[in-house]
Order: structure tokens, then sequence, then C-alpha cells
């Protein structure tokens, strides 16, 4: 893609998502996310009164006197987005690819965490981890971050999110706030997913196009898979082959969602064929429930 046109492409998604981000996100993201940890701060000498399971022991020990750990509320999150980029995202049989609406989603959350400032970092992967953009504030990195998200060619066209994951626990050593975004065509990263939301807080981002839960009967197609390279032909007027094609779907959807359960992460289910900002509005009124 040339540079101009992702600039054009970057400012289309900036004036898309502004209202959105002005009237709606920006006051129920600060209110979800703001104040859910506690940071570090100092170390200060024991005083009657103090709870004696702040003592830092490290401390006490080194220096011979009690000391206490003085934590404090966190004011400043960082929002990572880990966005697979794995071939699968490059397909879509409705307005737009997967990995387009991707981009428009995350460039909506990056531009709520720099509205509360923020800081806002990425990671693309694939099979491999592709790019990694630490986390920083303010506006002209957050349209960095949509450049890279919208024009990045990647090298893999597998998924490895279990990859990813460790990847991340390597780089980012502060809670963050982790916005996993993918198809979730993989299937081993269920350990991986449930060590990282211990650390952090991880959301799934699922992207979903109708095409890959149904077949239309439209007769013989050849197809190919992004990811493997694998092609095949097949009869799509058989509506026994259509049967078995939505229920495999319908296993691989019910396995996700476990996995998901099992590891304690929230979803958010995009998809192609469906404005997201419903699922966000659902979402985030989840997250407010709970927090009462």
């Amino acid at each position: 893609m040339l540079p101009l046109e992702v600039m054009r492409q970057v400012r289309r998604i900036q004036i898309r998502t502004s209202r959105m981000v002005n009237e709606f996100l920006a006051g129920q993201y600060e209110s979800i996310f703001k104040g859910q940890g506690m940071e570090f701060k100092e170390v200060r000498a024991y005083v009657p009164g103090d709870d004696v399971r702040s003592i830092d022991w490290n401390v006490t020990a080194r220096t011979g006197e009690p000391h206490v750990k003085i934590m404090a509320e966190e004011r400043e999150l960082t929002v990572m987005l880990m966005v697979d980029m794995s071939g699968s995202g490059r397909f879509g049989s409705v307005n737009r690819f997967k990995n387009e609406l991707a981009a428009e989603l995350c460039a909506v959350l990056a531009f709520s965490a720099i509205k509360n400032n923020d800081k806002v970092g990425l990671l693309v992967f694939t099979d491999r981890v592709e790019l990694y953009v630490p986390p920083q504030k303010g506006r002209k990195h957050v349209l960095r971050v949509i450049r890279e998200v919208l024009c990045h060619e990647p090298a893999g066209t597998d998924t490895d999110i279990a990859g990813a994951l460790h990847y991340l626990g390597n780089v980012v050593r502060r809670r963050a706030v982790v916005f996993l975004v993918s198809d979730f065509m993989d299937e081993n990263y269920l350990d991986a997913l449930r060590v990282t939301n211990k650390r952090h807080d991880v959301i799934a981002v699922t992207v979903t196009d109708p095409r890959e839960e149904t077949l239309p009967p439209v007769g013989l197609v050849s197809m190919r898979d992004a990811e493997s390279g694998r092609e095949l032909l097949v009869n799509t007027g058989d509506p026994r082959l259509r049967g078995a094609y939505e229920e495999q779907a319908r296993l691989d959807r019910q396995a996700r969602d476990e996995r998901l359960r099992r590891a304690r992460v929230d979803a958010m289910h995009v998809r192609t064929d469906a404005p997201y900002v419903n699922e966000l509005h659902r979402f985030f009124a989840m997250r407010e429930r709970r927090k009462r």
C-alpha cells in the first residue's frame, strides 16, 4: 500500500471513530479500566498503626528497621494491542477483510486510551512475533500504531498465540490492559493465556466472517486455506457437506469459548457482517455491571 493511500485510510478511520470515542467510549473506558489496580509508590519506615501485611521484609532485613510498602491507585494505564495478522485475516465476504475490521477496532481502543492519557503499545504476530511497538502516549504515536496495523506485511502465515503471549510477558512487565485481537484459529494457547491473564487484564476480541460458519449452495468452488496454502475443490451444492461444515464451525467456536472461559478471559465477538459498536456497548455494559 502506498504511503499516501495509507495516510488517507488512517484519516478515514480517525474521522469514522472520533465521534464514537468522544461521545461514548472515552467515558466508559475510564469508568471500567481506571482504578482497577494498585502500583508501587515507595518504601518508608514503619509507624504504629501501619498494616503489618504491608511490611517489606527485604528492606526490613537489609536495614534492621521495619519498613512498609506504600501503594497508590494506578492513574496511568498501559494498553497493549495484540493483533493476529496470520493469513486467515486476509479474508472477508461482506464489506471488508477481517484484518481491516481489526485495524479499525484497534483505532477505537487506541484513541479511547490516549484520550484518558494512557500509553498504547502494539504487538503484531502470526506464527512469530512480527512487530513490537513499545507503549507510548500521544496522538502521533497512536497514528503510527494504526498505520502499522493497516500496512504491515507479515512474513508468516500461520498462527501462534502462545508464542506471542510469551513474548508479551518478557517485554511488558507492568500490569496492562491487553486486547488480543484474533480469529483464534489456533489451539494450543490455553496455558499461556491463563498465565498472561493473571498478570494482566486480557480481553479477547474474536473476529469472524459469516462464510467461516456457513457455505452458500453455489456449486463447485475451489478453496485455499490462507494459512496452510492447501487447496481443495468443494461441492457446495451437497447439503451434507454444508451441514458438516456448519457443525465443525460450531464445534470450533465452542472449543474457543471454552478455552477463554477456563482462562477467565472476557471476550468481545466482532463480525465483518455486523456493526462492532453494538458489541462494544454490550462488553462495556457487562464490565460496568461487574464493577458495581
